[in-house]
């Protein structure tokens, strides 16, 4: 594990870096497309991780257990672990899994992450800009939702088909809307359309995110068996439980 490496990401990231050092290894990135690789796979192992991690309680069992593994198999002393900034505890926990090793028993809540995963919209709507439209579109299949929430929300003054209801609020929770998409859900599972139960699980998903397991259990026992991806519902209702 090149934790030299990691120190020096996670400097640049956090802006610690003195201006030349910021130069010169922004000049190593351009020139080294491994070592840019690398650089993006730590933020997203951040990214990924720390929302696993972020309470401070979770994360002092996370080190703990880090230690453990640490002493055994990186032959680190734990001192030297637990001065290590949160961001080395994913790096150090990710090498660890790639390698087979993660032993440890961590009780966690089930992420909004692993369930996260919206289908492609491909929309057939009449009665909009097609331009509009056509954007919004791209912008929702490209993860852009910043950029097609006032897209979406400019067709809606047009048109509140159901179609359009349901990418919308999709786009608000990633984005973090969650008001905004709850009322939207909330109306589309109070209607009858093919959006119905999707709306539903979407909802779930939403207070998923927001760490309201409370809530989103309750959400999905309302989900019908009929729906096409029930078995996820059951899923996650067995992490809930």
């Amino acid at each position: 594990m090149n934790e030299e490496r990691y120190i020096l990401f996670d400097q640049y990231l956090q802006g610690e870096l003195t201006v030349d050092e910021r130069a010169n290894f922004e000049k190593q990135l351009t020139e080294d497309p491994e070592l840019a690789s690398a650089l993006e796979s730590f933020k997203e192992m951040h990214f990924q991780l720390e929302n696993k991690f972020g309470q401070e309680q979770d994360r002092e069992i996370f080190k703990e257990n880090l230690s453990r593994i640490s002493d055994k198999y990186f032959n680190k002393n734990k001192g030297k672990v637990a001065s290590l900034k949160p961001w080395y505890y994913v790096a150090a926990a990710s090498a660890v899994i790639l390698f087979g090793l993660f032993f440890f028993d961590y009780n966690e809540n089930p992420s909004f992450d692993d369930y996260n995963h919206p289908e492609s919209a491909y929309f057939t709507e009449r009665g909009v800009s097609e331009e509009t439209l056509k954007q919004a579109e791209d912008n929702f299949n490209g993860k852009r939702y910043a950029k097609a929430i006032p897209l979406f929300e400019a067709i809606l003054k047009e048109n509140t088909s159901p179609e359009i209801q349901y990418f919308y609020g999709i786009s608000l929770v990633e984005e973090s809307q969650y008001d905004k998409a709850d009322t939207i859900f909330k109306e589309l599972q109070a209607g009858n359309s093919a959006y119905k139960e999707k709306a539903k699980w979407n909802l779930a998903l939403s207070k998923l995110k927001q760490k309201d397991y409370k809530a989103c259990k309750e959400i999905l026992q309302t989900i019908s068996q009929d729906y096409e991806d029930y078995d996820e519902v059951e899923q996650l209702l067995d992490e809930l439980n």
